[in-house]
């Protein structure tokens, strides 16, 4: 999809960067196209109003959304951080200006990924995954599935080629599982796809902004999975802990 649009408008039509932006956009949507054309054989018995009722029903839980946020833009400007004290460079020589005015620049992000993107993902193959290989294995499934979604984009939307490209490509698939994992342990706790579109948004808005080389991608790998492992060990905390006191509550009522 991205090849037919995006390669024809700007090889036959030589359209402008943002025109280019815009098809990206819509390239984003093609999970929730697919999954909006397959929805009667995915989901029988129940009804496109009824899949999104159930997906934005649970109440999102503001804690939960700041401290995904959190963990979002700290672990990608403690990389940013971490970058520079190793090359001995000034913080914010990695950062630019957005290529768009900001509020182009938001709407683009938007409507991207967060909104194309979720339905299809965490709105439906995320379930499926869980029921079949787990909430870990069907995270980490998820995780690689989405990376690699976005194979295309590693080779005509980046600028990393030859052995560079090999720790970009590796990098993209460690990131998109963990803040996979981190998607799906929030809607563990709050199961609202509102929750997995903001994390999505914060990180590609964030992302708009920086420029870095290869290296800042390499140590991102390192922090984001440190950040994944340590909400998988809070929600298995929390969970153990409430069923000790399920456990306990019962006991009591004999």
């Amino acid at each position: 999809m991205v090849l037919g649009i995006c390669g024809t408008a700007s090889m036959a039509f030589h359209a402008s960067g943002l025109t280019m932006r815009w098809l990206a956009n819509l390239c984003a949507w093609s999970p929730t196209i697919v999954f909006l054309l397959m929805f009667k054989k995915l989901k029988p018995g129940i009804s496109l109003k009824e899949f999104y009722l159930k997906a934005f029903h649970e109440k999102v839980r503001v804690n939960l959304l700041i401290f995904a946020t959190l963990a979002v833009v700290g672990g990608t400007l403690l990389s940013v951080l971490i970058l520079s004290v190793a090359e001995k460079k000034c913080f914010s020589s990695f950062f630019r200006a957005g290529m768009y005015s900001l509020p182009m620049t938001f709407i683009l992000s938007v409507l991207s990924g967060p909104t194309g993107e979720e339905s299809g993902w965490r709105g439906y193959l995320r379930n499926e995954l869980d029921e079949r290989y787990g909430f870990i294995n069907g995270s980490i499934v998820l995780g690689v599935v989405w990376a690699f979604w976005h194979t295309v984009l590693w080779f005509v939307d980046s600028d990393f080629t030859g052995s560079s490209l090999i720790p970009y490509i590796i990098s993209n698939v460690v990131v998109m599982t963990s803040l996979a994992i981190i998607m799906n342990v929030t809607l563990k706790r709050s199961d609202n796809l509102f929750n997995a579109i903001w994390i999505h948004f914060v990180f590609n808005f964030l992302y708009c902004f920086l420029a870095a080389d290869i290296w800042f991608y390499v140590i991102l790998s390192v922090v984001y999975a440190s950040i994944a492992l340590c909400y998988l060990l809070i929600y298995y905390k929390k969970g153990n802990r409430e069923i000790k006191e399920s456990r306990i509550n019962i006991s009591c009522t004999h």
